[in-house]
């Protein structure tokens, strides 16, 4: 079950970076206005490439990869250090919409079942 919401977790996070990446490029499209234009498409790299990293982390950690923890983890600190000042700035709904899935996302990753599920050794699939 923990694997499962935390696969859920990492994979709808990254589908929010995807789309935050298309309203990116559409503003750049359209015309709207950017302090350094590299410095949008640095950043529209950015977002895609962590979309892309996220989607492989959901994949993986749902197989049952033991190195996909650390950057499941990692991604949910950084949800965590968003979605707080969006909170107390006073977007609730957007600071729960964030935090919510970052807290259960982290309290199911240090659970024993997950641990072993992502730990395994043995059995016909090798973990990596």
């Amino acid at each position: 079950m923990g694997i499962v919401v935390i696969s859920i977790v990492v994979v709808l996070e990254a589908l929010a970076l995807l789309a935050a990446g298309a309203l990116y490029i559409y503003e750049l499209v359209t015309g709207a206005p950017v302090a350094s234009f590299w410095g949008a498409v640095f950043t529209l790299g950015l977002l895609l490439a962590f979309s892309a990293l996220l989607f492989a982390v959901g994949h993986f950690l749902f197989r049952g990869y033991r190195w996909t923890r650390a950057p499941a983890l990692v991604a949910q600190l950084f949800a965590l250090t968003i979605g707080v000042p969006t909170l107390t700035g006073g977007l609730v709904l957007e600071g729960l919409a964030m935090l919510v899935p970052a807290l259960a996302g982290i309290v199911f990753l240090f659970d024993k079942r997950v641990i072993a599920f992502a730990s395994r050794t043995g059995g016909s699939r090798a973990a990596l």
